[in-house]
């Protein structure tokens, strides 16, 4: 498979300039918005901070906002490409372990039965509600050798997203108040999301994250198979359900800040492998970054493009996902 950097130098050289392509990005979402502001502006809030309308703006709302993209991209991009690895299907991202679902409904359930109306709150629900329904599919996924198989998973998990979704529009149609409270949230948005928010969920991130990474050399040998991985002296039912507690750690802890954002799992991970080959750690790596920039880029575009309005970000995301996934798909050579 040809690669666009195929050694560890070009490999670093273009993870970094990633990384200034995401400052960047981070940079222009502090600046680009409803409410016009100027690069004085912007260094003025954290340097002399003067509570002036601006300044809370960029402080309060584009900041944390920025933050929660680059960190919610990073957990989608890395989930999905462990999750890819993990049922040996290249058209896998989160929505497939039933998380996406799970979070949506716990959330639905919670406002309509319960009156649940805090973002906080729903960080929380909906955490749990992916944590719960991805290791159902989990559980699902194993053979009476205590095995999983990637079909078994991939069927699992699609029929509990069915279930899932059924059971959130009957919530919806049965409360209608209840629709106008978490519609935005179920389309998948990080706009009203706090720091607060970030700092609580960001522990589960962070082992997500440093977890993915120590993995990854055990990917490589399951990459190839696993009767070749056990050949190797590889406990692949302990790698394996190690990267399962990794995908529900980071798309949980994703969903549960931005609700179901889709594509990121699903076409960042080939875009990866595109660029550095099949090499895990370095999949791992440059998803986390890809997927902070898409999510950036993703939030600019539901900002400006129908301003004053705002679209939601999932909407968004799929708008930029699925041109690209279709090329991919159509490819074939980048599916792994």
């Amino acid at each position: 498979m040809k690669v666009l950097f195929n050694t560890a130098t070009k490999r670093s050289f273009g993870l970094v300039m990633l990384l200034v392509f995401l400052s960047l990005l981070f940079i222009m979402s502090m600046k680009l918005g409803v409410h016009h502001t100027t690069w004085k502006n912007i260094i003025s809030t954290f340097t002399q901070f003067n509570n002036s309308n601006e300044h809370i703006i960029i402080r309060d709302v584009r900041f944390p906002r920025s933050l929660i993209a680059i960190a919610v991209g990073a957990s989608l991009g890395i989930a999905g490409a462990l999750l890819q690895v993990l049922t040996r299907n290249p058209l896998a991202d989160t929505g497939i372990l039933g998380i996406n679902g799970g979070a949506s409904l716990f959330v639905v359930m919670a406002t309509t039965l319960f009156s649940v109306s805090s973002l906080t709150q729903y960080t929380w629900i909906a955490f749990l509600g992916a944590a719960v329904f991805g290791s159902i599919v989990y559980v699902l996924g194993q053979t009476t050798k205590s095995e999983h198989s990637p079909i078994r998973l991939t069927l699992a998990g699609a029929a509990i997203a069915a279930f899932t979704m059924s059971l959130t529009n009957a919530f919806l149609v049965i409360d209608e108040s209840g629709l106008q409270e978490v519609l935005l949230w179920v389309s998948g948005s990080i706009a009203g999301r706090e720091m607060d928010m970030l700092l609580n969920i960001l522990p589960y991130m962070v082992i997500g994250w440093v977890g993915s990474i120590l993995i990854a050399t055990k990917m490589d040998a399951l990459m190839l198979g696993e009767n070749i991985a056990k050949s190797l002296g590889q406990n692949t039912i302990w790698v394996k359900a190690t990267m399962g507690v990794l995908v529900i750690l980071l798309a949980g802890s994703a969903v549960a800040i931005a609700g179901p954002v889709a594509f990121v799992g699903l076409v960042i991970p080939h875009i990866a492998k595109y660029m550095v080959g099949l090499h895990s750690r370095w999949i791992i790596l440059y998803s986390g970054v890809l997927g902070g920039c898409l999510l950036l880029i993703s939030d600019l575009f539901s900002r400006l493009i129908a301003m004053p309005r705002e679209l939601p970000i999932g909407a968004t995301t799929a708008l930029i996902g699925v041109p690209v996934f279709v090329y991919i798909a159509r490819k074939g050579k980048y599916t792994s």
